[in-house]
């Protein structure tokens, strides 16, 4: 198995393509987890585990790109390669615009989608760092108190101290001490360095 026990969770309302990819993948050392629908992929989401979703992006009920959207909505990392029909190119597009990794064209290559596969194991591996990190500094701003908090966002709006302090009618002696606070429990080495980490959580839920 590769990725690290990464798992190709492969969507397709069409029982001989799903067969047919799953040996295919499985053959090539993939793990692989086979839905019928969107909907049973979507029923067991909270079991799922880290890899990628190869989908067709069109089935009946939820389609590729409605499953797709969903996934981001409940918070799932996992990157997406959609298949496509020849006639389908605009959905393909709409689907790397939704965020899909890739798409592949009806009928494929299998050597194509084993390098799409990868890829997507890849990034999906990425995005797990990415995320962990996310979760771990978000972590940290939690721990902030409510003033804390507040000197932050006067910090992330760019202000200096003797305007945070204005605005919370504090002394600039106390933002400073607020300041260092929230430097040393957010283990930032630099003003901007907590700005990255502050956008870095923003970007990881979507905002």
């Amino acid at each position: 198995m590769t990725a690290n026990n990464a798992v190709v969770h492969l969507v397709d309302d069409d029982e001989s393509v799903r067969h047919s990819i799953a040996f295919l993948l499985a053959t090539a050392g993939f793990a692989v987890r086979v839905h019928e629908s969107g909907s049973a992929l979507l029923a067991s989401i909270d079991t799922l585990q880290p890899g990628c979703v190869i989908s067709d992006v069109r089935m009946p009920g939820i389609d590729g790109l409605e499953l797709q959207r969903r996934l981001k909505a409940e918070g799932a990392h996992l990157p997406v390669v959609v298949m496509t029909g020849h006639a389908d190119v605009q959905l393909a597009v709409q689907a790397m615009k939704d965020g899909a990794i890739d798409f592949i064209e009806k009928p494929f290559d299998d050597e194509a989608m084993l390098a799409a596969v990868r890829t997507a194991l890849k990034e999906g591996k990425a995005g797990e760092g990415r995320q962990a990190e996310a979760e771990a500094i978000a972590a940290r701003l939690a721990s902030l108190s409510g003033r804390e908090r507040q000197v932050l966002d006067g910090l992330i709006a760019g202000h200096p101290n003797k305007t945070i302090a204005y605005d919370l009618e504090i002394s600039a002696r106390t933002v400073e001490v607020h300041r260092a606070n929230v430097m040393k429990k957010m283990a930032a080495s630099s003003l901007s360095d907590l700005v990255r980490m502050v956008l870095r959580v923003d970007g990881a839920n979507g905002r």
